[in-house]
């Protein structure tokens, strides 16, 4: 009987203690939150003018009535379809959209260094778009714990249709000053897939042998591809002098054997450009992920009325940066370093700093007139990425 009033004891001290749990679970990750589902539909971009060729009649030739063919590209609607789940406090000057989350929503809690309350905050977002006949995925994971002296966050991000991908971890130590100013700094841990400053095709083309002869001819490339040239000679007659002119080229032939190109210039201004992309693509596609770790400081100011508010912050990733993934000679800190034969003699890596600055500011003047302005710029492995806004808004009694 003891054994078993025990065993009720503990099974009711579990359940409580799970009890409990899930309350604090639901009370720190669910309460609050939103679960959605969304998506669009648009018609797709049509050019204003349609675009037409002209095509030798097969049962004719050359002087024979044409086919005229209609060659404008004409692309199946665009739509975008996502679903998520995110708990995204807003600062007192954002304003929600709309009545319904539809998963295009920018608040600037993804961004700023604080946040508007203390606590979990997360975005898990993933979305399938079509745009001018082109699939892409997207998603953006974001999950991040402040509190009175620390920030943690954790973000994973990718843009199909920009081919921008993103991963970074990052915790800092925090200190508020008064209610309105804050500073941090810690250590941000970060991945890219490019291989800034590497040109592959560049390489492969200025490769020569041991007596300065190009290794590759730029030819060699559409070859490797399944494409032919053919050498031809042509001839031509001046019908009053009776003199002849010999011309000789090559023709081109793409692996299903229909004749792309009429001479070598012309292949190389149609063809090659896109056969040197993919190579590069391929080549860029066999470099493992690259991961580095560096110092990161940032600042936040946020006041607010009804009537005036400032949002001011910053963050800055010092360069101090240490690779821990990825083969040396592809990171960022050599992308100055590469010439046309590969890396240049005795080059060194180069550091650099990378940051972030956010503006939101606005105004109301007397009762009619309000003044408002946002923008952040941010500066990334050497790419910019900003966006702005500005505005001057009066209203009628």
């Amino acid at each position: 009987m003891k054994k078993l009033l025990l065993l009720l004891l503990l099974v009711s001290l579990s359940f409580s203690a799970n009890a409990q749990l899930a309350k604090e679970l639901y009370k720190e990750f669910l309460k609050y939150g939103t679960f959605y589902t969304a998506g669009d539909i648009n018609n797709s971009y049509e050019t204003p003018t349609k675009s037409y060729f002209v095509r030798t009649n097969p049962n004719g030739g050359l002087y024979s009535i044409p086919d005229v063919v209609d060659g404008t590209e004409y692309n199946p609607f665009d739509y975008r379809i996502g679903f998520g789940i995110r708990k995204l406090a807003r600062f007192d000057y954002e304003v929600k959209g709309t009545n319904f989350y539809n998963g295009t929503e920018n608040n600037v809690a993804l961004d700023a260094p604080t946040a508007a309350v203390a606590g979990f905050e997360y975005l898990f977002h993933y979305e399938e778009q079509r745009q001018r006949g082109d699939c892409f995925k997207n998603y953006r994971y974001f999950l991040r714990h402040t509190g009175k002296n620390h920030i943690l966050k954790a973000e994973s991000r990718s843009e199909g249709n920009i081919g921008f991908q993103y991963n970074s971890a990052e915790s800092r130590f925090r200190l508020p000053i008064g209610k309105k100013f804050s500073i941090s700094a810690g250590s941000i841990l970060r991945t890219h897939q490019q291989a800034f400053g590497y040109n592959p095709i560049e390489i492969w083309l200025n490769e020569t042998d041991a007596n300065g002869n190009p290794t590759n001819p730029w030819y060699f490339l559409g070859r490797q591809n399944g494409y032919e040239d053919v050498f031809y000679e042509s001839t031509w007659t001046d019908p009053t002098t009776g003199d002849s002119t010999t011309t000789q080229d090559w023709f081109w032939t793409n692996p299903a054997g229909d004749r792309v190109a009429d001479s070598d210039l012309e292949f190389r201004e149609t063809i090659f450009p896109r056969l040197m992309n993919e190579y590069n693509d391929e080549i860029y596609s066999q470099l493992p992920l690259f991961m580095e770790i560096a110092p990161i400081v940032g600042f936040d100011f946020y006041h607010y009325q009804n009537d005036f508010w400032l949002h001011f912050y910053a963050n800055s990733i010092l360069p101090f940066h240490t690779y821990v993934m990825g083969e040396t000679d592809f990171t960022y800190g050599n992308r100055n370093n590469w010439g046309k034969g590969g890396l240049i003699d005795d080059h060194k890596f180069e550091q650099w700093t990378d940051y972030q600055v956010g503006l939101m500011f606005g105004t109301k003047i007397g009762k009619n007139l309000g003044l408002y302005i946002e923008g952040e710029y941010t500066q990334m492995w050497g790419r910019e990425i900003f966006n702005s806004s500005f505005g001057l808004n009066y209203t009628f009694n």
